[in-house]
């Protein structure tokens, strides 16, 4: 077992500037540290953080979101387990996958980017990150929601102060503070909306929340509260850093961006390849139900662990030459790369994978081809380095580009 000592803490500024470096001395020589400050068990490598997130021995439980994610959503489905979870996900999983993603909400997804490029097509410049990335999956999501998008100022600003509540690692009380709050405004937004919505249903996702029944169980106005106020924050996020991500790693890879230019089809290869490479959240936790033996030594029961994606994913005993973006790489399954059976992690897997993954395919796979229609020789502002920020979550907080603007 290993002390937080040996390694960069993942609470300093240098550990903020590049956790990389600190990754990979974590896997290689410190794969389980005990930090002091988290509380946590830290784990880095891929076949010990794939071992929690599937967890086919029913030894990790998502007991730790209990204070980590109910103080500003309420109780979520990601609390659940069993046939309770099994029930609640029944109920919202039909909205983001087949013929209703398709249907209903490719048509949100399309409109919602389109309306944003519009704003700059004509400029020859943007800000990918402040003119893009942070208001298409918010807007999107608002507008599944049937929501009024007018209102999308309030509801960045609410998922900005619930995912630095999630990334709260150091305990900052006004951080704490501030989450706490964003539960009592969104539930005084959001309730007398659900009600209306119960006794008005419509075609939007919300009405289908109202309305969905499994095995004789409907969810209540809290359940679908909470559901909108996760939705909100890990939709909008991390697919806002997806987008941005994305982008930076193309840019900074002309090779590669001339090819998903010339070949549209490439572009799920260049999402996962983002997703290994810079995924958006680089951190999940889970709580030991037992003892378990992992690399480096043992867990004992009841107890944080926390499952570090960013190291993960560029593990060396998982793929050749981690540390390259290469969207043409072989050891990455692009057909699985949106589903549970991923061979990434930055969905996580098992039966917490990640709900909306096929909706974020399908926001960034739209956003991809109607940005790259509007700037086909787009390219960083000259002098500019994107740079990623974050601990947590991470990704570019700007991405300033240059482009000829396309005659419509």
């Amino acid at each position: 077992m290993s002390t937080a000592q040996q390694v960069p803490d993942i609470l300093s500024s240098e550990f903020a500037a590049n956790p990389y470096p600190a990754y990979r001395v974590m896997r290689e020589s410190a794969p389980l540290i005990w930090h002091e400050a988290t509380r946590s068990y830290i784990v880095s490598r891929y076949e010990d953080v794939e071992r929690v997130f599937k967890d086919k021995a029913g030894q990790f439980t998502t007991d730790n979101y209990d204070w980590q994610i109910e103080p500003v959503h309420g109780k979520t489905i990601l609390q659940l387990s069993g046939r309770e979870h099994a029930v609640r996900r029944a109920l919202v999983a039909p909205a983001f996958r087949g013929s209703d993603l398709q249907e209903k909400f490719l048509p949100v997804i399309e409109r919602n980017s389109r309306e944003l490029i519009d704003t700059f097509r004509h400029t020859g410049s943007a800000d990918l990150v402040t003119d893009y990335a942070t208001r298409f999956p918010v807007n999107v999501i608002a507008d599944m929601l049937g929501l009024d998008k007018a209102d999308h100022p309030r509801f960045h600003q609410w998922y900005t102060s619930v995912i630095a509540f999630l990334g709260n690692l150091s305990g900052d009380p006004q951080v704490a503070a501030d989450g706490e709050r964003t539960r009592h405004e969104f539930a005084e937004y959001m309730l007398p909306i659900i009600r209306r919505r119960r006794n008005e249903l419509g075609e939007d996702l919300l009405s289908t929340l109202c309305a969905a029944e499994v095995d004789g169980v409907r969810m209540s106005d809290e359940d679908i509260k909470a559901f909108c106020s996760l939705l909100l924050a890990a939709g909008g996020e991390t697919t806002d850093k997806a987008i941005a991500s994305i982008f930076a790693n193309l840019l900074m890879h002309p090779d590669q961006l001339a090819a998903v230019r010339e070949d549209r089809s490439l572009i799920p290869r260049a999402f996962a390849e983002t997703l290994r490479y810079t995924p958006p959240v680089h951190m999940i936790m889970r709580q030991s139900a037992t003892e378990v033996e992992l690399s480096g030594g043992t867990i004992p029961a009841g107890v944080t662990v926390t499952c570090l994606i960013g190291a993960a994913n560029r593990d060396g005993e998982r793929y050749a030459d981690p540390d390259r973006f290469d969207l043409f790489r072989e050891d990455l399954t692009t057909t699985t790369a949106f589903s549970a059976a991923a061979d990434h992690l930055a969905f996580a897997l098992g039966r917490h994978f990640c709900v909306g993954a096929l909706l974020a395919k399908a926001e960034v796979e739209t956003g991809m081809n109607q940005l790259l229609d509007a700037m086909p020789d787009v390219r960083l502002a000259e002098g500019f380095d994107p740079v990623e920020q974050g601990v947590f979550t991470r990704g570019p907080q700007t991405l300033p580009v240059r482009f000829t603007p396309v005659a419509d």
